[in-house]
């Protein structure tokens, strides 16, 4: 088990290596110029260049960007004067995250209870409702969910507030309109699953000992249906996370996704490559740890890994 982790973080690293130098090269590459005011003097631009270092030869400027990006230094803001990028994160992710978090709860939750109910309940209203929320979530984006979700319950009802503050309750509408989509995909591949286990032998078996259904449930459907759930747990993780920019816009949140696009529009090179590489990392890291406990739930990967080592 022990090689298996070490092969696993061997590969997250290889990745972000891979992520870190395909981002320096794109800003290489993009059109444009983050100091292209024409106010601004040709003197004055040479030494902005100079400044941030974009006045040397570009391979040079990737050996200070990989130094500078192992030392966990990833660089100062063009926008943003003064301000370390890292900085930037520190103080608006917290606020994405708390939305992020809390809607890949309800996603995985719901959507798995969901799941296993349309499964149990095949081709009964139950199934019938689920299908219907799933096809709902995926069909609808976050942009067109989010100011729906916003006027209805916030602005006509007027049961939820539609901006975030610092309550929990300013949370809800947000943390729904993100992760509703993941619900929809989650209950739509439990239920997928579940079907599938309930065609095995060993579940007419169970039947024949005289368990009841919840005992079936809890014994052999869970723990085998929801393995491919697990599998997909960290690129859900990162969708939710990435995804959060629309969401951030529509219920004025300060957060990360805002510092996001304004950047890119903007042309901070050192912000855009400094957030590209903060989110990598997440989605590396999410990954690793969903492989990891893929490989201490399922037996087979325990057994794969005690036979490597």
């Amino acid at each position: 088990m022990l090689k298996y982790i070490l092969q696993r973080v061997s590969y997250a690293l290889v990745t972000l290596w891979v992520i870190a130098t395909l981002t320096f090269v794109l800003m290489q590459v993009m059109p444009g110029d983050p100091f292209r005011d024409e106010k601004m003097s040709p003197e004055i631009r040479r030494q902005l260049y100079k400044a941030y270092g974009f006045d040397k030869p570009v391979i040079e400027q990737y050996g200070i960007y990989m130094t500078n990006l192992l030392q966990g230094d990833l660089g100062t803001s063009i926008k943003y004067q003064g301000r370390k990028v890292q900085n930037i994160i520190k103080a608006s992710f917290p606020k994405s995250f708390s939305i992020g978090w809390r809607a890949l709860v309800f996603a995985v939750s719901f959507g798995l209870v969901f799941g296993i109910i349309a499964a149990l309940n095949h081709e009964k209203v139950w199934d019938y409702a689920v299908i219907f929320i799933a096809i709902v979530g995926v069909s609808v984006p976050s942009i067109v969910m989010g100011p729906l979700l916003a006027y209805v319950f916030g602005v006509n009802l007027g049961w939820l507030p539609v901006t975030v503050d610092e309550t929990q309750i300013s949370m809800i509408l947000p943390s729904l309109a993100l992760g509703l989509g993941t619900l929809a995909f989650v209950s739509r591949m439990m239920r997928t699953t579940t079907l599938e286990v309930l065609r095995q032998d060993y579940i007419q078996t169970a039947k024949a000992k005289g368990l009841s259904r919840s005992q079936i449930v809890r014994r052999h459907i869970i723990r085998n249906a929801i393995m491919p759930v697990v599998t997909i747990l960290g690129p859900l993780c990162a969708s939710i996370i990435t995804g959060s920019i629309v969401v951030e816009k529509v219920f004025a949140v300060a957060g990360l996704g805002e510092y996001f696009t304004t950047t890119i529009l903007e042309a901070d090179y050192p912000m855009i490559m400094g957030i590209t590489i903060f989110y990598a990392v997440l989605i590396i890291l999410s990954m690793l740890v969903v492989d990891i406990a893929y490989g201490i739930i399922d037996p087979k990967m325990r057994a794969t890994a005690a036979k490597g080592r």
